[in-house]
């Protein structure tokens, strides 16, 4: 038996166990701070440009060295990878919690990042080296706690503990978590991915970090700055000239930082494409519902995260089973049926008033929630399993980095088409109220009919954004019904050629 069958006949659980607690901490971290940003601005007498560098900046750590995960998987033991990655964002956590200024704060949330960014990849990759083809949905499933409910979880928990503690609480509850899961780690951790003697090549880099930095900070402050301003178009034209080098570079190395020419293997591409536009489906939900729950309804932080906590919780159900029904049925089942549930629910949010109830927005958020667990890990395992095993680290850092950057195109996008909207209808709202409004009117009348028309606005704003939702997740179901099943040895199942073959067999005979 080869150590490989080894393996996968007795996958390392405990090991895997460590991998996913490093990684589900680092990941929530991700969102974990949106809500405490108003505390920080307080506390530290900064602007909301200077205080958004800390999700900001975050992102773009991770947008730069997300890519690069390729490498260090392959260069470095899985061992020594995730010790050092769990230490940097340990020293991260640490440094966050007792910052006595906004400075050391930022700096502290940048190395977190630093660590955090190899945990995807690298856990993602050690499950697909460690399970065999028909038992990876399942594993990759319960995977799919970390990916899809860690960030759904942050802004629920971000909002109690701001209520009731200080923000700095948020690091504090992170830091023994991190601790004992970088002990454990010590102790048990053993080296599972194979080795490559691979140099690094700087000038990649440097074109990975201007090429997915640039688009991540471009389409990320879109909203804030505006299209027009030169610092979002240029930043996102740099963007796109670098990963062009970046692309073109890789493709004429034999040992490419990151391979680009996964995307020969039709299945991968195809879960790619369709991961993307789902992503940008995705975020919509996480950032139109909430600024419709907090600004035109007047709800809390507080209640905006709870709302979307029995989303997380179906989520974090649903992940494991949706694991195991990939293993039986497949991909394209699960992907038009959660596409589908998807569909509808964006449709259904897209008509959104000033009465629908509290209870009816979270039903629907978690029924909408449900649709997305169906087919994120499944769609993105099925395109993982056509790649050969030396290919796994590109394909992992390849999908990780594509998340990171669709998220904030896509929120960019509908951010946009939000204020535009908003914009008009505002327009409108006040040429028809100046045609019939009263010259007598008071002036707090006038500003409770301005009010009014502005939140009129923002909600036509936010429900035609989610209508434009609605069709970009349209395209996603489109594009699964072109899925094909990939079988244990990597090539895509045809039932249709497997009975040609068959029948001339029997004709033969």
């Amino acid at each position: 038996m080869t150590e490989k069958n080894s393996i996968h006949s007795n996958p390392p659980y405990g090991m895997i166990a460590i991998l996913f607690i490093g990684a589900f901490v680092a990941i929530l971290n991700e969102t974990l701070l949106n809500v405490a940003l108003p505390s920080i601005m307080t506390e530290f007498e900064v602007d909301a440009t200077a205080v958004q560098w800390l999700t900001t900046g975050y992102m773009l750590i991770n947008g730069i060295l997300i890519p690069a995960s390729a490498f260090f998987i392959q260069r470095f033991t899985n061992r020594g990878l995730f010790l050092t990655a769990m230490t940097l964002f340990t020293i991260g956590t640490i440094l966050a919690a007792v910052s006595p200024t906004f400075g050391v704060l930022l700096v502290g949330r940048m190395i977190q990042a630093s660590g955090s960014a190899v945990m995807m990849p690298l856990l993602m990759n050690v499950m697909l080296i460690a399970f065999p083809v028909e038992k990876r949905g399942t594993a990759m499933g319960t995977f799919g706690l970390v990916m899809i409910v860690a960030p759904a979880i942050g802004p629920t928990l971000s909002g109690w503990v701001v209520e009731h503690y200080s923000w700095r609480t948020l690091f504090e509850i992170v830091v023994p978590i991190a601790i004992l899961s970088l002990v454990i780690g010590i102790f048990k951790l053993k080296n599972l991915t194979p080795q490559r003697d691979i140099k690094l090549d700087v000038f990649s880099i440097i074109l990975s970090s201007f090429g997915f930095g640039g688009l991540l900070y471009g389409f990320s402050t879109a909203s804030d700055h505006g299209w027009s301003s030169p610092f979002v178009y240029g930043t996102i034209i740099i963007g796109v000239v670098s990963l062009v080098t970046l692309i073109l570079r890789q493709m004429q190395m034999e040992e490419p930082m990151l391979e680009f020419r996964i995307f020969k293997f039709p299945m991968f591409a195809l879960s790619s494409a369709i991961s993307i536009v789902l992503a940008m489906a995705m975020f919509s939900g996480m950032i139109l519902i909430p600024i419709y729950v907090q600004t035109v309804r007047g709800f809390t932080p507080m209640e905006a995260g709870l709302l979307m906590l029995p989303g997380a919780l179906v989520m974090g159900f649903m992940s494991p089973i949706t694991g195991r029904l990939f293993d039986k049925y497949g991909a394209k089942t699960l992907g038009i049926i959660g596409l589908s549930i998807t569909i509808i629910t964006t449709f259904y949010f897209s008509k959104l008033d000033m009465n629908i109830s509290y209870t009816s927005l979270m039903i629907l958020f978690a029924i909408r929630s449900l649709g997305m667990s169906m087919v994120m890990m499944p769609i993105m395992t099925n395109g993982l399993n056509q790649l050969p095993a030396k290919d796994y680290p590109h394909g992992t850092a390849m999908n990780n980095t594509l998340q990171q950057v669709s998220g904030a195109i896509g929120s960019a996008l509908l951010i946009t088409v939000m204020n535009n909207r908003t914009e008009t209808r505002a327009e409108e709202l006040a040429n028809k109220a100046m045609a019939t409004m009263d010259p007598a009117m008071s002036q707090q009348a006038l500003a409770e009919m301005q009010a009014q028309m502005m939140n009129e606005a923002m909600l036509n704003g936010i429900n035609f954004s989610l209508l434009v939702s609605t069709f970009i997740a349209g395209l996603a179901l489109i594009l699964a019904f072109f899925i094909q099943r990939v079988g244990t040895d990597g090539q895509i199942n045809n039932k249709k050629k497997a009975s040609s073959s068959k029948a001339v067999v029997a004709v033969e005979k």
